[in-house]
């Protein structure tokens, strides 16, 4: 069998991987000039290949049409994956949250051991070369027409793999290509929208004055001011940036919020807080208590000058300034009223998120070809016969922490098992 991918990211790679295991042909077609260039950025240049949880755990994880996945990840597992990387000596570790790396902290290990893979199988890869029309007879594919170095060429393929990944980090080749050959072909895409992606807050001179800063152990909320509904809650990391916040917590509160109702609507009307919970591990009267030690001990020093054990450095200044207590006032003249408030802002201190970063600075994309026209068994288009999908491109996206790379290798796998 002629099999043809589009794409050669990490679900176009492995679906290369199944292909040629199954005894087919196989050739890879990728525009930029290298596969794996998204794989090169993910974890921060570290890869984030896949999560160390039990495959019966992911589905929680993928709020983006989770259980359309369940036959993928039976066919291609967390240790699958792991299992091509130990054959060619990248060895791995897990990390907080479940998160599995590279012992090396390098992603081109990751890439370089899934394109040895490759080639030991002998699948073909083209690299500057761009699909420009999948070809059908009927309502069956044939081959593809692409563009190499200006010339118009044409490939003829029993099944075409579409892995063109979504629309997030354009400069790594996901432009969205995909969507189009697949609507030509006609399937439809949902609405795409960016996820895991940072949020905008209206208090930019607040989140300029915190620019860098990086919370640990914080406890976060996305709550609706109009019903008062808490959108989602996480415990983690989280960091602040020049137009807002970032971080682990945030980037995965950022897949829920899209999924709200008008959401865009009621974030031009400044109705979604985010609230941090600076000490998620005192309740607010052991919180209390502490403050009043800490007082009791710098009772004699200026209000700004005795909060270096209880907040970072950069953080001191905004909180005095929201607590409305007097900088320079000695800590043995502040009122309990006074230290109340203070003690209610360190477990609620709030930002109003007003949108969304735009979708390049997105991890993943939510959207992509409706699940109803694919086969979850076998990822096959339910309206064209061997034209099948892979990764990204479909409707489905998960938090941060490997699930969404784990997407893309099982069903990738998937698309590539014979029939």
């Amino acid at each position: 069998m002629k099999v043809v991918i589009i794409g050669g990211g990490p679900a176009g790679i492995i679906a290369g991987i199944s292909s040629a295991r199954n005894g087919s042909s196989v050739t890879i077609l990728e525009k930029m000039n290298m596969c794996g260039r998204k794989l090169l950025i993910t974890g921060k240049g570290r890869c984030n290949i896949t999560s160390s949880l039990d495959m019966s755990e992911f589905i929680k994880n993928i709020p983006g049409n989770g259980r359309f996945l369940y036959s993928a990840f039976n066919n291609f597992t967390n240790q699958d994956v792991i299992d091509i990387l130990e054959k060619y000596g990248v060895k791995v570790k897990n990390e907080r949250g479940n998160r599995v790396f590279p012992v090396s902290d390098r992603s081109k290990d990751v890439l370089n051991a899934l394109l040895k893979e490759l080639e030991n199988l002998k699948v073909q890869i083209k690299t500057n070369t761009e699909v420009t029309k999948i070809l059908t007879d009927g309502n069956r594919v044939v081959g593809v027409n692409y563009k190499e170095n200006g010339q118009e060429k044409k490939l003829l393929a029993d099944k075409i793999i579409l892995a063109t990944g979504g629309k997030s980090y354009s400069s790594t080749g996901s432009t969205g290509d995909g969507y189009k050959m697949a609507m030509e072909l006609g399937h439809t895409v949902t609405k795409i929208k960016p996820s895991l992606v940072p949020l905008v807050a209206k208090e930019k001179e607040l989140c300029v004055s915190l620019q860098g800063l990086s919370l640990r152990n914080v406890q976060i909320k996305l709550i609706n001011n109009e019903n008062k509904k808490i959108i989602y809650e996480d415990f983690g990391e989280m960091l602040f940036t020049h137009f807002g916040v970032s971080g682990p917590t945030i980037l995965s509160s950022s897949s829920h919020l899209l999924r709200v109702k008008n959401i865009e609507n009621i974030l031009k009307e400044d109705k979604i807080i985010l609230s941090i919970d600076l000490k998620p591990a005192l309740s607010e009267e052991k919180l209390d208590e502490r403050v009043l030690k800490d007082f009791e001990e710098f009772k004699n020093k200026q209000f700004k000058n005795s909060l270096d054990n209880l907040l970072p450095k950069k953080m001191i200044e905004p909180i005095i300034e929201l607590s409305k207590i007097n900088p320079d006032k000695k800590v043995n003249e502040i009122s309990k009223a006074e230290r109340i408030k203070f003690v209610h802002l360190l477990k609620n201190f709030t930002v109003t998120i007003k949108d969304f970063r735009d979708i390049n600075e997105a991890i993943i994309t939510a959207g992509g070809i409706n699940i109803k026209e694919i086969n979850s068994s076998t990822m096959e288009s339910k309206i064209i016969n061997g034209l099948y999908f892979a990764g990204e491109i479909i409707d489905v996206d998960a938090y941060t922490g490997g699930f969404n790379l784990q997407i893309a290798y099982s069903t990738g796998f998937t698309a590539g098992m014979e029939e």
